[in-house]
């Protein structure tokens, strides 16, 4: 008897990677190809159906797609609104579009949201019901899973995490915003601050460096603040943080968590645990199997 699976795709600005999953989480095969350019939508479809048709080439047909876009979808998750980094993009129908290729049912998320769900379903999240994903990046993305499930509020915009107020006085933000915990926790931001590359700076952490180690106490406290005023909010069992600065996360989550304890009520901390995401550049690809998992469960 064959499985039933679902296929996960994570749409990057560079490349498309794609996924067969089961219910258990099992990655039956994979595999990465060239986003189009320009990535116009009809050119991204055509891609993606010529890769899923290869995926699906000696197998039954999957139940479901899920697909992360760079950019958030509306609320019923059939509708791309804009996407990052992708030439024209601007409320592009594109689980219609793929369905009508295809004909397996679609549903989009944003691709933060995705890895969330990722991490929540196989990841370093999979212990825990309640948690947030943040992603220290080229800019600061987030999400939130509830009872297991991705929240993504009214009109599916919820989880700009990175967007929060940390200094109303700071830097102003692409978002409008002033001080967001963005123009202090990015990988942006970690140039504006100090001229050089987080990377380079993990690099000179470990080596002793005494500026590096100051930098990154200070970059804990800042992010520890942001924390405190989403941990109010949500009281998550778990904050999971990604991106390319959690690298360096043994030098500055000390000072985050040292930043948690003395601003969080115990009531709204017990037990909460800050951990490093564990599944990289697949996170998005596997969180939106899971999206497409989710879409069969309720259908």
């Amino acid at each position: 008897m064959i499985e039933p699976e679902v296929i996960g795709i994570d749409l990057g600005g560079t490349a498309i990677k794609l996924g067969r999953f089961r219910q258990d989480g099992t990655c039956i095969n994979a595999l990465s190809v060239a986003t189009p350019q320009p990535a116009t939508p009809t050119a991204v479809v055509e891609v993606m159906v010529e890769a899923i048709t290869s995926l699906c080439s000696d197998t039954k047909a999957p139940l479901a797609i899920g697909i992360g876009t760079p950019g958030p979808a509306d609320a019923t998750g059939r509708v791309a609104r804009v996407a990052i980094n992708l030439a024209n993009w601007h409320d592009v129908p594109l689980a219609d579009l793929l369905e009508a290729k295809t004909g397996y049912p679609t549903i989009l998320a944003n691709d933060a949201n995705c890895a969330g769900l990722g991490e929540a379903w196989l990841g370093a999240g999979r212990r825990f019901s309640h948690l947030i994903l943040l992603t220290l990046g080229t800019g600061v993305g987030g999400a939130i899973i509830l009872d297991g499930k991705l929240f993504t509020g009214h009109q599916g915009a919820a989880g700009e995490l990175g967007l929060i107020t940390l200094n109303p006085d700071g830097p102003v933000c692409n978002s409008g915003n002033q001080g967001s915990l963005e123009q202090y926790a990015s990988v942006q931001a970690i140039r504006r601050r100090t001229g050089q590359e987080p990377a380079e700076l993990g690099v000179m952490a470990k080596n002793g460096d005494k500026s590096a180690l100051e930098f990154w106490e200070s970059y804990g406290r800042d992010l520890g603040i942001g924390l405190a005023s989403l941990i109010y909010v949500l009281t998550p069992e778990a904050i999971v943080i990604g991106g390319g600065v959690s690298a360096s996360a043994e030098f500055f989550f000390p000072a985050a968590l040292a930043e948690i304890e003395r601003r969080v009520l115990a009531s709204s901390r017990a037990g909460l645990q800050l951990l490093t995401a564990e599944l990289g550049n697949q996170a998005g690809m596997v969180g939106a199997a899971k999206l497409a998992w989710q879409r069969v469960d309720e259908s």
